[in-house]
C-alpha cells in the first residue's frame, strides 16, 4: 500500500508541474489580452462618444464652443488611457502607486472639475501571489482578473457619462440609479446588443417641474462599454479570448484529475491507517 501511495504522490507532483506550466501560459495570455483590451477600450470609448455626440445629441454638442469640444475630447482620451493602464496593473505582483492617477485633469471647468476614481486599489495584485500549483487558487485568480476588467469598464462608462453630463451633452436630469440598473441588466447578457455598440438606449419618464403636463417618456442614450461588444469588434482581441478559453479547458481537465488524485491518496492513506491500527483479538 505504501508503494501505491508513493505512486499517487508522484502523479500529484507531475500534475502540479503541469498546472504551474498552465499558470505561466495563462498569465502570458492575459498579459497579451489585457494589453490588446486596453487599446480596444480606448478606441471603442472614442467611437461611442463620437456616436453619442454626433447622432445621439448633435444639438447639444453643437452648442459647445470649439475649445469646449476639444477639451471634452481630450478628457475622453484621458479616461481611455487611464483604463488601459489600470488593466495592466493587475499583472504586476508588486504594489506601486507611481503610475496611478486619482483624478482627471481639470481641462475645463465647464467640461469637468470632478475627480475620477477609475483606478482601483493595487492591492488586487495580491491574487498573483497565490499558489499556482493549486488549480483552485489559479481559477480564483483568473476569476478575480475577469471581475476587475468588468469593474474597470463599468467605472469607465460611468466616468465618461459624468464627463458628458458636465459638458452639457448628456441631459442633466439623467437619473443615475435608472442608468445603473439598466447597465447592470445589459451586462447580464453576453449577446451583442442591437444598435450602435457600447451605447445604452433607455426610454424613461422624466417629470418637468415647470410643466408637469409635458412630462412623459424620453429616450436617453448613454455610454455603456461591454466586454462582449468590445471583443466582437476586435479580431485580435477575440482571438486572444479564444486562446484563454482553450487554456482554461486544459486547466479544468488538470483540476479534475488533481482532485481525483488527492481523493485517491486520502483513501489509500486511510486504508493504510486502518490496517496499521487493526489487531486481531
Amino acid at each position: 500500500m505504501a508503494r501505491a501511495i508513493e505512486r499517487i504522490e508522484q502523479d500529484i507532483a507531475a500534475l502540479q508541474e503541469a498546472i504551474r506550466a498552465i499558470a505561466i501560459e495563462l498569465q502570458s495570455a492575459y498579459a497579451s489580452y489585457l494589453n490588446t483590451l486596453g487599446l480596444a477600450v480606448r478606441k471603442q470609448l472614442i467611437l461611442a462618444s463620437y456616436h453619442l455626440c454626433t447622432q445621439g445629441y448633435p444639438e447639444n454638442f453643437l452648442h459647445l464652443s470649439l475649445n469646449q469640444r476639444q477639451q471634452l475630447q481630450q478628457a475622453i482620451r484621458k479616461l481611455g488611457q487611464l483604463a488601459a493602464e489600470q488593466l495592466l496593473i493587475y499583472l504586476k505582483s508588486e504594489e506601486s502607486g507611481e503610475d496611478e492617477v486619482d483624478e482627471v485633469d481639470e481641462v475645463d471647468e465647464e467640461v469637468t472639475s470632478s475627480s475620477s476614481s477609475l483606478f482601483l486599489s493595487t492591492s488586487n495584485s495580491q491574487y498573483l501571489t497565490a499558489n499556482t500549483s493549486d488549480p483552485i487558487e489559479l481559477a480564483k485568480w483568473q476569476q478575480k482578473l475577469e471581475e476587475a476588467a468588468q469593474d474597470i469598464l463599468k467605472k469607465l462608462s460611468h466616468d465618461a457619462n459624468i464627463l458628458l453630463q458636465k459638458a452639457r451633452v448628456l441631459p442633466k436630469k439623467l437619473p443615475e440609479p435608472i442608468l445603473a440598473a439598466a447597465a447592470a441588466a445589459s451586462e447580464a447578457s453576453a449577446e451583442v446588443m442591437p444598435g450602435p455598440p457600447n451605447l445604452l438606449n433607455l426610454v424613461i419618464e422624466i417629470e418637468n417641474e415647470q410643466q408637469s403636463e409635458d412630462s412623459g417618456l424620453t429616450q436617453i442614450m448613454a455610454i455603456n462599454l461591454r466586454l462582449g461588444e468590445i471583443e466582437f469588434a476586435d479580431v485580435t482581441l477575440s482571438s486572444e479570448r479564444k486562446r484563454i478559453r482553450s487554456i482554461l479547458v486544459q486547466l479544468n481537465k488538470l483540476g479534475r484529475e488533481y482532485q481525483k488524485r488527492h481523493k485517491e491518496k486520502a483513501i489509500a492513506e486511510a486504508e493504510a491507517a486502518w490496517r496499521a491500527s487493526w489487531f486481531e483479538n
